[in-house]
């Protein structure tokens, strides 16, 4: 007890030192001088390749450790499959709240929506077998150069597998595994004590790049989408899987999960948080076994943020440029969005592409893309944070509906 109230503690100055280097910032970023920029850009620059450096070597061995302690392959695709269910069930929900409320209350009708056209290459749908296809590297080692984490989440699961089968001959490897998966963990505590000035210098560039005026021509749009999300992270996250399914203190939860959701906010992609939210699921006492799996997993493909940003703005544009939008359409856009959400990468501005299709099958004209790129730019880092607390909360609700032991 006394453990975990001591580690409550450290978790707690440490978001309230993230949260006032993101005030800070936000500030700074508002009279920024000229001369600070390049200064602000290289520290942030820098604080993000200390955090990511350790990414896929902690993903890879992590993850293979954590299906060697997993005991069987069956166990192994049952936390896959649990994953996979949450993280495309959530997805929906988010994809459905996204479109449902502006719909309902017809926002966007009135407005006038500025046609400044981006210079932006829609996303493509590919086929299943496509996507399968493309899971299995050719070239693991290009995998990890070019940072395809799906292929090298598929590398180490294979890797794993075959390490269960092989038994006592695979122990060496494993233990080496085991031995960079410490060191990673190490490193990145270490990098984790720099996040607020990281946070500081990167929130500190956005808003000197976008302006005073920008944000508050944006604030009613804005205020709405962050509302919509935030009742995404309670309703969804909070109650029905930390409480409802987890059977977990929300008010544990919370706190604990708060470094990784600042650190998400403050630098907008989801990979980059991936160390911290391991972290927190390990003070959560969520088995390696199954974050190791679930984290990752989320890191790629639990966009439910992405999702509501994307509903909404459909919507939000169909009312304001006068595009009808009937009830058939919206079905078809629900799904296109769930699988074009999955598909974005966990960087930041990843949905800009993805957005481009959707407005296409949404019959929307080309202009919107302008103001998109700027909305998207301005919730890019709240959409992040709510991804990253809902790999958090599934990985919490995992802890008790997968039973590995057993």
């Amino acid at each position: 007890m006394a453990k975990t109230y001591q580690t409550n503690k450290k978790a707690i100055r440490l978001s309230l030192a993230i949260l006032a280097g993101l005030i800070l910032g936000a500030l700074f970023g508002l009279v920024m001088p000229a001369w600070a920029e390049p200064v602000t850009s290289f520290i942030s620059t820098v604080y993000l390749h200390g955090l990511t450096m350790m990414i896929y070597p902690l993903v890879f061995c992590s993850l293979i450790v954590g299906i060697k302690g997993i005991g069987s392959v069956s166990a192994t695709g049952r936390v896959g499959g649990q994953a996979l269910l949450y993280f495309i069930g959530t997805t929906l929900f988010a994809s459905l709240l996204g479109l449902f409320l502006p719909k309902a209350l017809n926002i966007g009708a009135g407005v006038a929506v500025e046609m400044a056209e981006a210079e932006v290459q829609a996303a493509e749908f590919t086929s299943v077998l496509d996507t399968l296809k493309n899971l299995i590297p050719a070239n693991p080692f290009a995998s990890f150069a070019n940072g395809n984490m799906l292929q090298v989440l598929a590398f180490a699961i294979i890797i794993g597998i075959t390490c269960l089968v092989l038994g006592p001959k695979a122990e060496p490897f494993v233990k080496l595994c085991e031995a960079v998966d410490h060191i990673s963990v190490k490193i990145i505590s270490a990098v984790m004590y720099t996040t607020p000035v990281g946070v500081f210098c990167s929130l500190a560039g956005t808003v000197h790049v976008n302006g005073l005026q920008t944000i508050l021509s944006l604030a009613a749009v804005l205020g709405t989408l962050y509302l919509v999300m935030l009742l995404n992270i309670v309703i969804v996250y909070g109650l029905v899987l930390v409480k409802g399914i987890g059977k977990f203190s929300l008010k544990r939860f919370f706190v604990t999960s708060l470094p990784a959701a600042l650190n998400a906010f403050g630098t907008a992609s989801s990979s980059a948080t991936l160390p911290i939210s391991k972290r927190c699921t390990d003070e959560m006492e969520v088995p390696n076994e199954i974050s190791s799996l679930a984290l990752p997993l989320g890191a790629t493909i639990n966009m439910d943020a992405v999702s509501i940003v994307m509903s909404f703005m459909i919507v939000f544009f169909a009312n304001a440029t006068g595009t009808d939008l009937p009830y058939g359409l919206l079905a078809v856009v629900l799904l296109s969005n769930t699988l074009l959400s999955i598909g974005a990468p966990g960087v930041p501005n990843s949905a800009i592409a993805s957005f481009a299709a959707l407005a296409a099958i949404a019959g929307l004209p080309v202009g919107i893309m302008g103001m998109y790129v700027s909305v998207n730019i301005l919730v890019d880092a709240g959409a992040t944070c709510c991804n990253v607390l809902g790999d958090i909360a599934s990985a919490v609700a995992m802890k008790r509906t997968c039973r590995l032991h057993q």
